[in-house]
């Protein structure tokens, strides 16, 4: 039996497995060094954006992997997949109060660190994007092997698979939203921006993209069924 004094296992750097496994020299080595910081605060820009890009490549990493069962016909797995990058994107939400704690002038003080940096060039959230576009085709693609259109899709009931994995990617289009409401409260608050309509504003910007929908069809049917309504054909690719 491994003694708890044992000595590291795993090869890589570091005193300890856990240090090996985790990559914890490197991990903590990526944020700027003291005598390269401009403004104290730049400690928690990074890592609160790091953060970011680390969970959204799980999430773009659950979503790829939900693409792939239900193109194997298998949408209870793709619906745990989604609920998984659905709480990804809740926790990089939830760190925004982070940076929240930023005042105005902070933030003009860092700013010169940051280039012409921009989220806008976040390499997680196109791959997030990316992997958002092709589960709206895998859908499409399932519902047309299985002969299912919006109209009978939301005739079904809540409990069954295919209604259930609709409802996971309403909620992940809703999540993503929320993320952006709350982005856009954080420019106008800590970065200053103007309002919405104000020439030139980057958060003008955030503000025109809080109703973007992935999925565009699947919230048109389910209230046009609640409406009782007639809802169209599947396509949302």
């Amino acid at each position: 039996m491994k003694q708890k004094n044992d000595g590291p296992t795993l090869a890589g750097e570091g005193d300890t497995d856990y240090a090996r496994y985790m990559r914890t020299e490197v991990l903590l080595d990526l944020q700027r060094r003291p005598e390269e910081v401009v403004h104290r605060d730049e400690l928690l820009f990074q890592v609160a954006h790091q953060s970011t890009e680390l969970w959204l490549k799980l999430a773009a990493a659950e979503l790829t992997e939900a693409v792939a069962r239900i193109d194997a016909g298998e949408p209870a797995p793709a619906e745990l997949l989604l609920g998984r990058a659905i709480l990804a994107v809740r926790l990089v939400t939830d760190q925004l109060e982070m940076l929240a704690r930023l005042t105005p002038a902070d933030f003009q003080a860092l700013q010169p660190a940051l280039g012409n940096g921009s989220g806008a060039e976040s390499p997680g959230w196109r791959q997030t994007q990316a992997a958002s576009r092709r589960l709206a085709r895998a859908f499409v693609r399932y519902l047309a092997a299985l002969e299912i259109d919006l109209v009978t899709l939301y005739s079904r009931e809540p409990s069954d698979p295919v209604h259930r994995l609709a409802e996971a990617m309403v909620e992940w289009d809703d999540r993503v939203s929320l993320w952006r409401v709350h982005h856009y409260k954080l420019a106008v608050r800590v970065g200053s921006h103007g309002v919405i309509g104000t020439p030139g504003s980057p958060s003008g910007m955030l503000a025109k993209l809080i109703d973007h929908r992935f999925f565009p069809e699947l919230w048109q049917a389910r209230a046009s069924h609640a409406r009782g309504g007639p809802t169209g054909e599947a396509c949302l690719a």
